[in-house]
Order: structure tokens, then C-alpha cells, then sequence
């Protein structure tokens, strides 16, 4: 104490305390969580959530913790050994698929695919435009033809001696005229390249007919049958620790990367004000529920979460230090010395 509190200033701080630290035990401390915890809650029914916080005001959290504050570069390492810890432990030999994800869970989310049938469409005419896929197209044609040509079609399968023939007469040629399979090879490319259009649309077209919804439903749910019994381990089978670590660098710095977007910023912002534009009027008490917490809910983690943490805090000095800090100036206070000292 001060050397201005009086010893009856001196024993009334040291009766506080104890009697603080008696109450913040046992069943004592529970009974205090309870009714402070249904004291808020019905708070929380008179409270609106503009009264509590605003647009701006969330944005600024999403804007100091989200998108600007600085991670340590330990972050994407720790992360990276979790990953790597989840994927060599014994859980992902022991859980099937099916496990995760029923059959009738996979089947829904198919279903609502099936739906996306313009979004599918568009996929179909977005890859079949791509270069990638035209060259792909083109030397499948191509080596088809010239295949075809020398070795698969009709006469030489069933003309005994006609295959060796045509390969000995295109060699013969080449040797004669030098460049011949060059010439042969620009012309077959040049009449692919003018023809290629056409058969792109039709590949497109052939793709949306035959790809019915009842196809695809079956070849799904066909792979699905045949995935759903195998591990996770058998499904993550070849990616090791080092390739992991890679994908949760790269993850990381992507995160780093979009935080820091007017995309992202502009998308946070939207959400914020369609949540205060729904509850912003209304008692707080009414997101809760549409979240799914209710009274029963906050005390049985405060019990399972803030016991535990008091009982640690005392154990470890804090709390009675904290309660000393908290009340040693008021029982060092002019107004309490007046009034020990028989002041008005």
C-alpha cells in the first residue's frame, strides 16, 4: 500500500481481495458467468447492431487485420509443417472417402451442377477455341491420316505385300526427290488448317449433344462408385512433403497478393453493408440466432474456455496481481481516507 493509506484502508483492500479471489472459483465463478452471460444476452435483445458498430468500423478492422497487418514469414513454414504433419498421419490410410463425403452428398452436389448448363456450354466453346486444343486437334488429324494412309486402311490389311509396297515406294520417292515427305506434310497441314474450323464446330456441337445431362450423371456417379472406397491417402498418393510446402508457399503468396486487391476490399465492403443493411436495426440478439448462437451456446464454451483460463491466471499470480492493481488506488483515494477518517 501507500504510505498514505491507513492500516484500516490496508485491511479493507486485503478483505476485498480475498473476497474477489473467493468468487472467481469454483462454483462461485460459474455462477457469476451464468448470470453475467443471461444479463448480456438479454442486453443483446434490446441492443441494435448500429448502436454497437458501424460499416465503417468493421471495414477498419477488416482494413488494420486483414489486408494491411504484417505476417511473419514463419507463418507459411508452420503452416507448411501442419500441412505436412495432416498428411503423413495414420487418420488418412484408416478414413475412406465415403467417410467425408456420402454418395448421396456427391450425388446432390451433382445435381446442382447439371443445373449450370449454359455455364457448361461455355466451358465447352471456351476449350474448344483455346490453341492448346486446336494443335492437339490438328496433329491427332494428322498422324491419323498419314497412319491411315500407310498402314491401317482397307487394301493394305487385306492386299497381302500392299502395306511393304507403299512403304518401299514412299521411301523410294524420298530418296528420288529429296523434301517429298516435307511437301506431303504442308500440304496435309494446310488442308487441316482450312478445315479446322469446321471440324472444331463440329466437335463443339457433337460434345453438347452427347454430353446429356443423363451422361454425365452416370459417368460421375461411375467414377464416384469407384473413388468412394479408396483412402485418403490413396487419393493424395505422390504428393509428397516437398510438393506440399510448395502449394501452401504458393497459396501464401497468393493470399498476400489478393488481400491487398480493390477486389477484395470492394467484395469485404459489400458483405459488411448487406449485413448492416439486414441487421443494422435490429437487436442483435436476432443475427445470433440466424447464426445459430443462443444463451446455451455462450456459456457452455465461456464454462469450457474462461474456467480454465481464471483457474490458470490465479494459479499463476495474474489475477490477484490484476485485482490489487484494480483496487489499490481507490483505497488509497482522498474520498475513502475522509471516510475512515469519519468525513462526510
Amino acid at each position: 500500500m501507500s504510505k498514505t493509506a491507513t492500516p484500516l484502508a490496508d485491511s479493507l483492500l486485503e478483505a476485498h481481495v480475498k473476497h474477489e479471489m473467493a468468487a472467481l472459483k469454483g462454483a462461485k465463478l460459474k455462477k457469476f458467468l451464468q448470470t453475467e452471460v443471461a444479463e448480456l444476452y438479454d442486453r443483446c435483445s434490446q441492443v441494435t447492431l448500429n448502436r454497437v458498430t458501424s460499416v465503417d468500423q468493421i471495414m477498419g478492422v477488416i482494413q488494420r487485420i486483414v489486408m494491411d497487418m504484417e505476417l511473419d514469414p514463419g507463418i507459411p513454414e508452420l503452416a507448411a509443417e501442419m500441412a505436412a504433419e495432416v498428411l503423413k498421419s495414420p487418420v488418412q490410410g484408416e478414413t475412406r472417402l465415403k467417410e467425408i463425403i456420402t454418395r448421396e452428398q456427391a450425388s446432390a452436389f451433382l445435381e446442382e451442377a447439371l443445373e449450370l448448363r449454359h455455364q457448361r456450354e461455355r466451358i465447352i466453346s471456351e476449350i474448344m477455341a483455346h490453341p492448346v486444343y486446336q494443335e492437339l486437334v490438328s496433329n491427332v488429324v494428322y498422324h491419323g491420316l498419314v497412319n491411315y494412309l500407310y498402314e491401317d486402311n482397307l487394301i493394305t490389311k487385306n492386299v497381302p505385300g500392299v502395306g511393304s509396297m507403299m512403304k518401299f515406294g514412299k521411301n523410294l520417292a524420298n530418296r528420288a526427290v529429296k523434301g517429298l515427305d516435307e511437301a506431303f506434310e504442308r500440304r496435309i497441314k494446310a488442308w487441316l488448317s482450312d478445315s479446322l474450323p469446321a471440324l472444331i464446330a463440329r466437335s463443339e456441337t457433337f460434345l453438347n449433344k452427347a454430353l446429356t445431362d443423363e451422361e454425365l450423371r452416370d459417368s460421375v456417379m461411375a467414377a464416384w462408385v469407384s473413388l468412394e472406397d479408396k483412402t485418403i491417402e490413396d487419393l493424395h498418393a505422390g504428393i509428397g512433403e516437398v510438393q506440399l510446402q510448395e502449394f501452401v508457399l504458393l497459396g501464401y503468396e497468393f493470399w498476400l497478393t489478393f488481400r491487398q486487391t480493390g477486389y477484395f476490399e470492394e467484395v469485404a465492403r459489400v458483405v459488411v453493408i448487406h449485413l448492416f443493411e439486414k441487421y443494422g436495426d435490429r437487436p442483435l440478439i436476432d443475427l445470433m440466432s440466424d447464426v445459430g448462437v443462443d444463451q446455451a451456446v455462450i456459456i457452455k464454451e465461456v464454462e469450457e474456455l474462461g474456467i480454465p483460463l481464471v483457474d490458470l491466471l490465479r494459479e499463476e499470480g495474474y489475477l490477484e496481481a490484476a485485482l490489487r492493481r484494480r483496487l489499490e488506488p481507490f483505497y488509497k483515494s482522498a474520498p475513502v481516507k475522509k471516510i475512515l477518517d469519519g468525513g462526510e
